[in-house]
């Protein structure tokens, strides 16, 4: 009886991704983040990149929920496999592009000139729109926010910080991204 409530919650979370259900996102989040943060950061030994692999990771199960099987294994075991896979990724691609520049080789697979200019100016309105709605975010839920997600403490230490319980800490959180998320996809539809 003790592993069908892990099976039941992994099948109900996938179901709510599925459904495009923010709040499942958000306590996923909450579950995982630290998992995944502690994993990458061994891996690449570097914790922007590592905060990178957290973004990436959790971008991919929202995008594609349906990629988890559970009768291949946990939510937790395959949240895991997503993010060794991606900071091995990384790390090898870290190291190819360190070898081709010591070798004065350029990466054949760099996209033209202009191309990475168009997708440098994009992910910079992209994090100016984030920054804004950041901001304007209530207080305490920006504290919180800054915190945890963009700042890469656990919920533990952001509540200590604020003076704030745990469960405080991983509600504001949860909804600052989904106020976050609201505000991001209203402005990509308008």
């Amino acid at each position: 009886m003790a592993t069908s409530a892990p099976i039941r919650w992994d099948r109900q979370i996938q179901r709510r991704l599925a459904r495009g259900e923010e709040s499942a996102l958000g306590e996923l989040y909450d579950q995982f983040a630290p998992l995944v943060l502690g994993l990458a950061s061994r891996v690449l030994d570097d914790s922007e990149a590592a905060e990178q692999v957290v973004r990436d990771v959790f971008a991919q199960v929202w995008e594609h929920p349906a990629d988890f099987d559970p009768a291949q294994g946990s939510m937790r075991s395959w949240i895991g496999t997503l993010t060794h896979r991606r900071a091995v990724e990384g790390l090898r691609r870290d190291q190819a592009l360190d070898a081709d520049a010591g070798n004065g080789k350029e990466d054949p697979a760099a996209p033209p000139e202009s191309s990475s200019v168009e997708e440098q100016v994009l992910a910079e309105a992209t994090a100016a729109r984030v920054q804004h709605v950041v901001t304007s975010l209530p207080q305490a839920l920006r504290e919180t926010l800054v915190l945890t997600y963009f700042g890469g403490r656990t919920y533990q230490q952001a509540a200590r910080e604020l003076g704030i319980s745990t469960a405080t800490a991983k509600h504001r959180m949860r909804l600052g991204l989904q106020l976050l998320a609201t505000a991001l996809s209203s402005e990509h539809t308008s």
